[in-house]
């Protein structure tokens, strides 16, 4: 057997104990710039193509050719101290993966994979008939929750009975990132609630002697503060900008949090463009979101049948149904009478002072759709709002993007409070935030209630407008 005894740093030691001990499937080395991620996953998976010979392994990032370029040249450097001759291994350019042809690991294989989501193979099919001994995903905050949750059924398919790896081991390096990482990673991290196969290990640049001058020089020149936060200090909490208006950890918490039981029922639905986006349904109890259907590539008249035949079978009123009414949304809302349209851009409305039901409150949002932005904000904010809908790992990761988007615009105009367009947020996500435009409306009938008004002494001296 050959062990890592050249230039393993105290934490990446910890690291590789983990991916050698008997109960760790998935290990995540999520550590800021320099701290030695890659150096560390080159050794491992040379040491097990040597110590299991003929066994077979994988590296993947999200571009090919990005992998290249630095996991494939560290691997070179690996070799060079670990005097691995030249003879041993060849890189096949073609098929794309390192292969070992001399020596005692003859026959071992490392594939490079690019893990890029694709319009031709969405649920990375490609994957499905190929067999690892384990594997290790090199910045694995920049892929899909998809592409790791079929990696991990591809491990430990090939030879591990004979050589008694069990369990299979995942590898994954990042740097902090807010997304399914976070989730399953970092934050049960905190209260010590990771399942038992998961395991984090989290390094600084400071902790790598062998680096730690050149890089803590490098990295205190970054400008940016989320940029030095994330690469510099290894910050998972990080704050994107001041306009971002939901925490993001209250995001993560719809999906925790139990629902606040409610007997009132209500339906809000996003309208497809022209067949470009999606068309979004949600079916909610008071202000839990307890399902989520999303459709693509159909007609109006499919559309007004299924929200009629949701309507019916949830025994939600007609009263208690908005729909996105830009657009094709208007043709819904035309062939159901009685539901409520939703023009993002009309005025805001306008609600009453408390105890004046004859003054209204001057709103100073620039439109509808701002209005009750600032509302779901709020209430999410707030924990008012829960997510029971069993929701894909993809769609969680979509609706906390999404949520992520809704940001105060910076204007002239102070006097307006302004988000940013539907435009902009496109332009970010490279789609349409057709699930929080779902949810955003939810809020609409906050602003719709019926107000009843009592004298003061029957509810201790407060009054109610809404």
């Amino acid at each position: 057997m050959i062990y890592p005894e050249i230039r393993l740093t105290p934490k990446q030691s910890t690291a590789y104990d983990l991916l050698c001990d008997s109960l760790t499937n998935y290990l995540l080395y999520g550590a800021s710039a320099g701290s030695g991620k890659t150096w560390l996953g080159c050794v491992w998976l040379m040491l097990n193509c040597y110590n299991y010979p003929g066994s077979r392994w994988f590296v993947g990032r999200k571009e090919l050719k990005r992998l290249m370029s630095s996991v494939v040249i560290t691997f070179h450097k690996v070799f060079k101290a670990y005097q691995i001759p030249q003879s041993d291994w060849k890189i096949n350019g073609q098929y794309n993966y390192i292969e070992f042809v001399n020596g005692v690991a003859k026959g071992s294989r490392i594939d490079l994979l690019d893990l890029a989501t694709t319009p031709t193979d969405p649920m990375f099919e490609r994957f499905g008939s190929l067999e690892y001994t384990g594997g290790w995903i090199e910045e694995a905050g920049e892929i899909d929750f998809l592409a790791f949750d079929v990696l991990k059924s591809r491990v430990g398919r090939y030879r591990n009975t004979e050589y008694g790896l069990y369990p299979a081991k995942i590898l994954l390096t990042c740097n902090p990132t807010k997304n399914w990482l976070y989730r399953t990673f970092y934050k049960p991290s905190l209260t010590n609630s990771l399942p038992r196969e998961y395991k984090f290990v989290k390094a600084l640049y400071k902790d790598n002697p062998y680096t730690a001058e050149e890089y803590g020089k490098a990295l205190n020149e970054i400008s940016d503060p989320v940029m030095r936060a994330r690469l510099r200090d290894g910050i998972w909490e990080y704050s994107d900008e001041d306009t971002v208006l939901i925490s993001y950890d209250a995001v993560l918490d719809m999906f925790t949090s139990p629902p606040v039981p409610s007997n009132d029922f209500f339906l809000t639905a996003d309208i497809a463009r022209f067949g470009s986006d999606r068309t979004v349904y949600g079916l909610w109890r008071g202000y839990d979101l307890y399902n989520l259907i999303t459709k693509q590539h159909q007609g109006i008249d499919q559309t007004v049948t299924d929200i009629r035949t949701l309507l019916m079978e949830n025994r939600i009123p007609y009263s208690h149904c908005v729909v996105d009414e830009d657009g094709v949304g208007g043709g819904v809302v035309d062939h159901l009478k009685g539901i409520k349209g939703f023009v993002n851009n009309s005025s805001p409305i306008q609600t009453p002072l408390a105890g004046d039901k004859e003054v209204l409150k001057k709103e100073n949002y620039k439109n509808l759709k701002t209005q009750c932005s600032y509302i779901l904000a709020n209430k999410i904010n707030n924990h008012q709002v829960t997510v029971s809908a069993k929701l894909a790992e993809a769609d969680k990761d979509f609706l906390v993007e999404e949520l992520e988007q809704i940001r105060r615009k910076i204007t002239d105009d102070v006097s307006t409070l302004q988000i940013s367009s539907k435009e902009e947020i496109k332009e970010n996500l490279g789609r349409s935030p057709d699930l929080a435009d779902c949810m955003m409306m939810r809020t609409y009938f906050e602003l719709n209630k019926p107000v009843f008004y009592v004298q003061p002494t029957e509810i201790g001296g407060v009054l109610p407008y809404f």
